[in-house]
């Protein structure tokens, strides 16, 4: 190939991923050893990290310096933990770039290299940068994250809709050992459906006001002609335990606001209650005795504070009404 012919090609190949190519990619191209000490010396190349380029000048961005990274790291090597979910925008970014491959030696400052198997679902392309999956990104990320932290990051998976439970869970059985398993596990347990029946959920909700002293309510109670979960019709409140595989839907969705609305129209106030709010007990204890007084609640530090009210003890007493 002729000299301008090989230049030309290069040029076009580093276009196409972000101004760098490897040492690999130019030999494919047909630069030898040779040719590329002649273009280094010349100015035409700008080496970057070992046996990595860039192509004409160093103003590079910061898509650039991921992939030079993972580039230095050798064939099949992929951006992973917080690097992949700053690309699927799940955490905020750091100064090192995190590589996941099957060398074990950095091949430059900043660079945090992993040694890890990678299946071929487990990895993808993100704006012609290779990179985990967001799936693989998340268990990758509970083996480096705080639980609040992963948390958040699995909450802007869901936001961004890229979450997939099932694929998370799936690439969790591939890697059975990952230190960062009960963490992660305890992060799915809100995202994952309660496989609970009515009774279930109405015998632990009435336990839970027992065991709080909370007034017992009625239970599967018609009002203005709509059947809801649990009432106190002197406080006006109603309560709605929702069950995953029963209000997930669109149209369960739309239904149950229709029904808020018509009963907030007959000056019912309706707060619904998860299974993952029943597993926490003390809170919505406290939530609930806030609003059998019809006083609002206020958020302070992070966790929610009745105003003006002691925090609820729970009683031995049997609860009122039973």
């Amino acid at each position: 190939m002729h000299k301008h012919s090989v230049d030309e090609a290069v040029a076009a190949f580093a276009g196409e991923q972000h101004g760098v190519v490897s040492v690999r990619q130019l030999r494919a191209l047909g630069m030898g050893r040779g040719a590329v000490h002649g273009r280094v010396a010349a100015g035409r190349l700008h080496r970057l990290l070992p046996g990595v380029y860039a192509v004409g000048h160093t103003a590079l961005t910061e898509r650039s310096r991921l992939l030079a990274a993972a580039l230095a790291c050798g064939q099949g090597a992929v951006l992973s933990h917080r690097s992949a979910g700053r690309l699927w925008g799940l955490v905020k970014p750091v100064p090192a770039v995190d590589v996941t491959c099957r060398r074990s030696r950095p091949p430059g400052k900043g660079i945090v290299v992993y040694r890890s198997r990678l299946e071929r679902n487990e990895r993808t392309m993100f704006e012609k940068l290779p990179v985990t999956g967001v799936a693989r990104t998340i268990v990758d990320l509970a083996d480096v994250l705080t639980e609040p932290r992963l948390e958040d990051a699995v909450h802007e998976a869901e936001v961004r809709r890229v979450f997939d439970l099932a694929a998370i869970e799936a690439t969790l059985a591939r890697h059975p050992g990952r230190k960062g398993r009960f963490r992660l596990y305890r992060v799915l347990s809100a995202w994952r459906p309660q496989p609970f029946t009515r009774s279930e959920a109405e015998r632990r909700f009435l336990r839970l006001c027992e065991h709080h002293g909370l007034p017992r309510p009625e239970v599967n109670a018609f009002i203005y002609g709509m059947e809801v979960d649990f009432v106190w019709p002197a406080a006006r409140l109603v309560v709605e335990v929702d069950g995953a595989a029963v209000h997930h839907t669109r149209r369960a969705f739309e239904r149950d606001r229709r029904r808020d609305r018509e009963l907030a129209a007959h000056g019912l106030r309706v707060l619904r209650v998860t299974w993952h709010d029943l597993e926490q007990g003390g809170l919505l204890a406290l939530e609930l005795d806030a609003a059998l007084r019809g006083r609002p609640l206020l958020a302070s530090t992070g966790r929610a504070q009745v105003q003006d009210q002691p925090r609820l003890q729970a009683r031995s007493r049997p609860a009122e009404g039973a």
